[in-house]
């Protein structure tokens, strides 16, 4: 059986209405529907996560290490060191600490707050994190993200996307971008592709590596 824990020196505080409150709200399931180039902030991205079962999206705007990180893991790239947030995975293996879900819990201020609720041994640990971070994580454990009924009415919006079970399978923005008409990529050979995209990776040049993968894919199609 396992044991619900709060813990501060691994997590935030919280009052016991809001643990009750958290605890005793339904949850709505998001998936990542894309990832684009801030337009209100130079230098950041704009992470879109979509509520499953819906139109609303949450529009979040993250750092440009975090976008990679999402990115990379998005696209099936493969460092040939690891990352932070690859570290991380590593860590939680060894110690046998297994993230469960990711949870968008409060929106304040325009930040959105998140935790990542874990199982170690017999406990469930939930630790603050910020949302960026959580969602990397949660796609390196292959685990769930949430929200709440009342984050998503005050930040949830509808964009025409088409349909949006289809927009969700689709390969998302990159933040670096894709190559236009012109790009010297449009004359190399998928074998040539292949080499630079290798030599990119290695050369953790993953802004490059994306823009190949990307003209790769359209090659396959």
């Amino acid at each position: 059986m396992l044991k619900q824990g709060f813990y501060p020196r691994y997590t935030y505080a919280l009052t016991q209405a809001e643990k009750d409150r958290y605890m005793n709200k339904k949850k709505i399931k998001l998936n990542i529907l894309g990832l684009s180039y801030s337009q209100t902030q130079s230098g950041a991205y704009a992470l879109v996560l979509a509520e499953e079962e819906g139109e609303r999206r949450i529009p979040i705007i993250i750092g440009g290490v975090e976008a990679q990180s999402i990115a990379i893991k998005l696209e099936g790239l493969e460092p040939p060191r690891p990352l932070t947030h690859d570290l991380f995975l590593s860590f939680a293996k060894a110690f046998e600490v297994q993230p469960l879900e990711v949870v968008i819990y409060k929106l304040e201020e325009g930040i959105f707050y998140s935790e990542l609720v874990c199982v170690k041994g017999e406990d469930i640990v939930r630790i603050d994190s910020r949302t960026s971070d959580a969602v990397a994580l949660a796609l390196r454990f292959n685990c769930p993200i949430y929200t709440y009924e009342d984050i998503l009415a005050k930040a949830g919006i509808v964009l025409d996307f088409g349909d949006s079970k289809e927009s969700t399978k689709t390969t998302p923005p990159r933040p670096a971008g894709t190559p236009r008409s012109g790009s010297p990529l449009a004359n190399k050979s998928l074998e040539e592709l292949q080499t630079m995209l290798d030599q990119a990776v290695g050369e953790e040049n993953y802004e490059k590596a994306s823009e190949i993968r990307d003209e790769i894919k359209r090659r396959e199609k």
